[in-house]
Formats: structure tokens, sequence, C-alpha cells
């Protein structure tokens, strides 16, 4: 194997299953690679909102001058978005040598796509030298492979429904699966305003620092700048961050929090904070693009993401014709979903997402009709129902392009075939 191509192929047929819970065989592995990080690690987890707090503290700490590691997934255009060295995306030849490395010391145990991943960004991240690690964990905590490295802060973003079937159904059960990244005596940053009495006690029960948004930090929101506050002091005169969306100022809350943990290792000042809170770039989160007609990307695909975007939505400048670019996966919940969204669009463009678990455009425009939705054009693809929301809207009306990762990539895709 020679190319990234050729690897990912090989890993996505490695392992019998794609999501396989569990640490021993990612342990085992890491410890015959000698992965063993001298510097901090940060692991951040939750629901939504997570990618968002890793590119603010990569970026912030970027600013700072720090050499940092930030590993995300899913990617939206290419594999390398998920192992970046101060902002950048690992080269190809960066991650195949992490993916042979893995290869050779795995011996007969098998990995997931996803395990490989994580370990092959670690050990980029100690080749490079970096002076810090930002890891997204991928599902739940608990048992996910980020959670096979000891980390120096943990963070919870947020506790909501997805991932049923893995985490359970209830936000009791998903939030202990989360507070599963928390560590006795280190630092655990709690987003969520509303955290599970699971995670609370989870913590306690093993004896983290934990810090909840709303007692031990948060945040005062003025017309044209914030405040941070965490255990008696303040940052003052902070720019809103440059990704939009409401909840946004909770994601730098946390962000900012888990700096102020590591304050004594990792200080960063004022200016290199207020440079991340401006420079910050995360595709995809509410994504708001230049030019007319206004278009609207959001990889929101479950109740408490798309809540959320349907809240910054109505945050907006008036729109003549409110137009939805909208497909998801089978596996999540499209009724909740459209039930959320329904009345904060005019028409509907559908279609299909070709791949495992996606569904056709006409099953989709069957589900918006059992929630009452009848101005709805079903297409083969997304990429088909883009072109033709965009070239039938006027320039004072906004397209939102939402639902799955895959449906914003879909159109990101489209929009460059088109340049």
């Amino acid at each position: 194997m020679k190319t990234l191509d050729d690897w990912l192929s090989h890993l996505e047929a490695l392992h019998a299953t794609p999501i396989d819970m569990g640490l021993a065989r990612v342990r085992r592995v890491s410890d015959a690679m000698g992965l063993a990080p001298t510097f901090p690690v940060i692991t951040v987890g939750g629901t939504n909102g997570k990618g968002s707090v890793c590119a603010m503290l990569s970026t912030m700490l970027v600013r700072a001058g720090y050499r940092v590691g930030t590993y995300t997934s899913p990617h939206i255009m290419r594999y390398n978005e998920r192992v970046a060295i101060d902002l950048e995306p690992a080269s190809d030849a960066a991650i195949v040598e992490s993916f042979a490395a893995i290869d050779a010391a795995r011996g007969d145990t098998t990995l997931t796509y996803f395990e490989f991943g994580t370990l092959a960004a670690m050990k980029a991240f100690c080749d490079a030298r970096v002076d810090v690690a930002v890891m997204e964990v991928g599902l739940g905590g608990r048992l996910d492979a980020v959670n096979v490295f000891e980390p120096d802060v943990s963070v919870v973003v947020s506790v909501d429904i997805d991932h049923q079937s893995y985490l359970g159904d209830t936000r009791e059960a998903i939030g202990f699966e989360k507070a599963g990244i928390f560590r006795a005596g280190k630092p655990a940053i709690c987003a969520d305003p509303n955290p599970p009495a699971s995670l609370i006690d989870h913590a306690r029960a093993i004896g983290a620092d934990l810090k909840c948004i709303g007692s031990d930090f948060g945040f005062s929101r003025m017309d044209n700048q914030w405040s941070f506050w965490m255990d008696g002091h303040h940052r003052h005169a902070l720019p809103f961050p440059a990704l939009r969306g409401a909840y946004q100022l909770s994601n730098a809350s946390a962000a900012l929090a888990v700096l102020d943990c590591l304050k004594l290792r990792l200080p960063v000042g004022q200016g290199a904070v207020k440079r991340g809170l401006l420079e910050v770039d995360w595709p995809g989160r509410f994504q708001v693009l230049p030019g007319r007609p206004q278009v609207v990307l959001d990889v929101g695909h479950n109740p408490h993401a798309v809540r959320a975007m349907v809240d910054s939505l109505r945050r907006l400048p008036f729109a003549q014709n409110r137009v939805a670019v909208f497909s998801m996966l089978s596996d999540k919940d499209v009724d909740a979903v459209v039930e959320l969204a329904k009345d904060d669009f005019d028409v509907w463009y559908v279609g299909g997402l070709d791949m495992p678990r996606g569904q056709t455009g006409e099953a989709i425009a069957a589900r918006l009709a059992e929630h009452g939705i009848a101005k709805v054009k079903v297409f083969d693809t997304v990429e088909d129902a883009w072109q033709a929301a965009l070239s039938g809207a006027g320039e004072n009306d906004r397209l939102t392009v939402f639902g799955s990762f895959h449906t914003v990539a879909a159109v990101l895709a489209a929009r460059q075939a088109a340049r």
C-alpha cells in the first residue's frame, strides 16, 4: 500500500465491524508502539460542540506560540482534516508513515478504521514533537479509542441523545459514558448547563476536579463583547468568536476553562485569546458563506444540534424565501429533527445519500410528508438538490444545507466543482 487512499480502503475492510467499543485492542497496540505522550493531552467529548471547542482551543494555543496537534472526526472533504499540526492538515506522507508503523506493531490484533486513525494521529503528534495535543472523542468517551491516552484536562461540552445503540437512550446513560474521559485528580470541564446526575456522580466517585458552567465558570454577554469568569478572576473585553451560532459563547467558555486549568504549563495571554477567537475556522458549523443568496452550512444531525441551528437561524436577518437543502442517514432521528425545523423553511429540496445507512430522496420526502410538509422537491442526489435550489434562488433568499456531514460535504464538493 503506497497511497493514503490505498491505506484507507484497507482499513475499512480490516476489522469485522466499523465500531467495536472497548480499549483492550487499542491499548495493546499503543503499548507495543511505545506511544506515551510527554506533552499535555486535552480530551474533548460531548454530543455536539466538541469540534468547535477543539478548534477554538487549538487556534488560541497556536496564536500563543505553541506547537499544537489536533485530532478531530469525521472529516468533511479529506481524511487529512482529522490530523492537524499547527492548524494545517497533516501530509499524506506523515499519515501513511503512522499507518505503516501501527500495522508493523499490531501483530494479529485487528483495529477499526477509527482506532487506526486515533493511534496514527498520536504517533504523528509525537513525531512532530508538539507541545500539546487536543483530541476529540469519536463516540461516547469511556470506551472510545481516544480514551486510551491519559488526559491532563477532560471536557464534556454537551450531553444529549445520539448513537443510542452504543451509548444508551437516556441522558443519564449517555452522561455516564461521556464522563468516562474524566480522571482522578485532574480537571474535568462540563459545559452542559444541565448535566446528568450520572456525570456528576461519576466525577465525584473517581475524585475528578469537576468544573461546571454556571457555577464554577461562565460568561457574560454584552452588545459588542463578552467576558469570561472562573474561580474569581475574569477575562474582559473578548471579541465574539468567528464561529457563528448563539451557542458558541458556551463553547468558547469551555475552551477558556481548559486554558485556565493549564495556565501554569501552557500560559496563554489575552492577545492570543482574542486572536484565536477572531481567527478560528471550523467549516460546516453554522457556517455562513459570503455572497448572495445567503448560504448556511450546518452538519447538525441530531435534535440537540438542529435545535441550536434553528435558534441561530432565527437570529439572522429576514430572508424572502427560507430554503432547506436536506438529507440524513437512516439511523438518525429524522422525525425529531424535521419536527424541530419544519416551521423555519418555506420549501425543502431533498436528495439521496448513496452510502451505507444513506436514504433515497423519496424516503426522506415521505418522512417530511408525515410531518405535514407539503412544499418538497425530490432529487436523486444531494448535489442535484443543491444545484436546483441554487438555480431557483433569488438574492434575498437563504439556503440552509443540513442533516449530515455527508450532506454538507456533497454541497461543498459541488461548489468546488463549479468554480
